[in-house]
């Protein structure tokens, strides 16, 4: 068996692990983003299953003791060491803040989905190669926020809007943040070639016609503009057969898309973002495809760390969003959801399972005085 890691060495491994994250985030800050990298991120390439992507890489699993009262051991330890680090964030006026990267005490801790998706781009906020100083930037679905407050922290000469249809987002923010109530499947009422840059970033069950939104959006964005839409797609899978096709994982992402096809919103649309930017007119069209571990079995320790945060993901907020699918969307039978629940909590701690989801990243820009009909 594998000797545990003594708490002085997590600890110094956590400290240098926060450290570079914020000397990335310092580099980034002071220039503008370069393109991506793929063999940096773990993205996928020549699999005609997703296309798209340049380079395929396989990700390098650790080396695990197999015995199972380890795994969840060593695993709940790196969970609660980092995961608490994170949570406990700064401490200002009776509440919790984010401390983790380059996040401002302005958000309360409600979305470590902001940091997984932070350290899968290696640290960056987005892909696209926005202008070096862009005047105006949309995120549609910003939820907490959290991705509008650091986009306006790093472009303070921009207006940053944020929309949601729910009102969850924090009242202190940067000055030069708004966030509105609405519904971007609605009529756009901003003007035409308003925004240098529109975001949005995992839109789940949410939009049921994605070539209207992309046109919108491709008229209201600025000659030159990019849009950009990631989101998750999660058909749960492994490289090395490591994944049982009775695997809980699997049956939980299959309910997953028969949830999203019952309320009109498939989770299938993400693999046809690139076709719709295409046909709506956009130009310099980019696909990249990466690869989400769904626990820290990832040898590599940037990778390591978002499948820690996908883990905490699920543990703490995708089984309830399932449960009340399954049983209000569905009609389906609550104590056979327990049991499946159960299994796949178990699956979540098994770093022999070398199961990862694939994660969506489509942007593209809009043609010099060019604008779609809608």
């Amino acid at each position: 068996m594998a000797d545990t890691p003594s708490t002085t060495a997590v600890a110094a491994a956590r400290s240098s692990s926060v450290a570079r994250a914020s000397a990335g985030a310092r580099a980034a800050e002071s220039q503008h983003q370069p393109a991506a990298d793929p063999q940096a991120f773990a993205e996928l390439g020549d699999d005609p299953t997703f296309g798209g992507a340049t380079e395929q890489l396989t990700i390098e699993p650790d080396d695990v003791d197999d015995d199972e009262g380890y795994v969840n051991s060593i695993t709940t330890s790196y969970v609660s060491s980092i995961a608490t680090d994170i949570r406990r964030g700064v401490e200002e006026n009776g509440r919790t803040y984010s401390a983790y990267g380059i996040h401002k005490p302005w958000v309360p801790v409600d979305d470590l989905e902001h940091c997984k998706f932070y350290e899968l781009l290696d640290h960056k906020l987005f892909l696209a190669p926005i202008v070096k100083h862009p005047q105006k930037i949309l995120d549609m679905g910003t939820g907490s926020g959290i991705w509008a407050i650091d986009v306006a922290d790093r472009y303070p000469s921009a207006h940053v809007l944020g929309v949601d249809t729910a009102p969850v987002q924090p009242d202190l923010t940067p000055p030069n943040l708004q966030f509105e109530i609405d519904d971007v499947e609605n009529e756009w009422l901003w003007p035409e070639s308003s925004f240098d840059f529109i975001h949005g970033r995992e839109l789940i069950m949410t939009i049921r016609d994605w070539p209207r939104l992309v046109r919108q959006a491709l008229s209201r964005l600025k000659p030159g503009g990019y849009l950009q839409l990631c989101g998750s797609w999660p058909k749960f899978q492994s490289d090395d057969g490591t994944l049982p096709e009775d695997s809980a994982y699997v049956e939980m992402g299959n309910i997953y898309f028969e949830m999203s096809t019952k309320v009109g919103a498939s989770g299938h649309e993400v693999r046809s973002w690139r076709r719709y930017l295409e046909d709506a007119g956009y130009e310099d069209v980019h696909e990249h495809v990466f690869k989400v571990p769904t626990n820290p079995w990832p040898k590599d320790e940037r990778l390591k760390r978002v499948g820690l945060f996908e883990l905490v993901h699920f543990r703490d907020n995708i089984s309830s969003v399932f449960a009340r699918g399954f049983t209000q969307i569905l009609n389906g039978d609550p104590a056979y959801f327990e049991v499946l629940l159960a299994r796949a909590r178990k699956e979540v701690l098994n770093l022999q399972m070398h199961s990862w989801v694939p994660f969506y990243v489509v942007y593209g820009r809009r043609p010099e005085a060019k604008i779609a009909r809608q």
